[in-house]
């Protein structure tokens, strides 16, 4: 029952995510959410969903040294010195990303042991155990997909709705 539940909390966060980036408008899709002249295009709508699909996907591969995010998604997100990707991610890319970390996600959720689930897996400088490292992304999605959502909200009259559990 766990394992299920987790997988439709964390299933319906992606799939609140997937469903901000699809009623985006193509005028908003580079808009910046919030002004940061230090880091200009790092609060971009395009850029706010793809950093929380690429983390959620880096932290479930379990090991950072074999990770490679799909084509044509880099590992500026590890880079130190906070880097764009060379390029705006399309709608597509994106759409596509969320549902590779989509499949990802449910196989390894119902696919883990007990004993996997305690684990300690490394985030930032600390450790979780590998099943509250599943919790922690579960905010940071619906965190983003909220700021998405927000966003669309005051620009535009209109978001995405509130998905209760994953749609399978």
């Amino acid at each position: 029952m766990l394992r299920d539940a987790l997988w439709r909390q964390l299933g319906a966060a992606i799939d609140m995510l997937d469903d901000a980036v699809r009623e985006c408008p193509d005028e908003l899709w580079t808009a910046e959410l919030w002004e940061d002249r230090s880091m200009p295009g790092f609060s971009a709508f395009w850029y706010l969903a793809s950093h929380a699909l690429f983390w959620l996907d880096y932290r479930i591969s379990g090991s950072s040294d074999e990770f490679a995010p799909p084509a044509p998604f880099g590992l500026e997100e590890l880079d130190p010195a906070g880097v764009l990707p060379p390029r705006p991610y399309t709608r597509a890319e994106l759409l596509d990303y969320a549902a590779h970390c989509r499949r990802k996600c449910r196989a390894t959720i119902m696919g883990v042991q007990d004993e996997q689930l305690e684990r300690p897996s490394r985030v930032g400088s600390g450790e979780l155990p590998f099943g509250e490292l599943l919790l922690y992304h579960m905010r940071h999605v619906q965190e983003h997909a909220a700021q998405l959502n927000m966003f669309l909200g005051q620009r535009t009259g209109s978001a995405a709705g509130w998905v209760g559990v994953a749609r399978d």
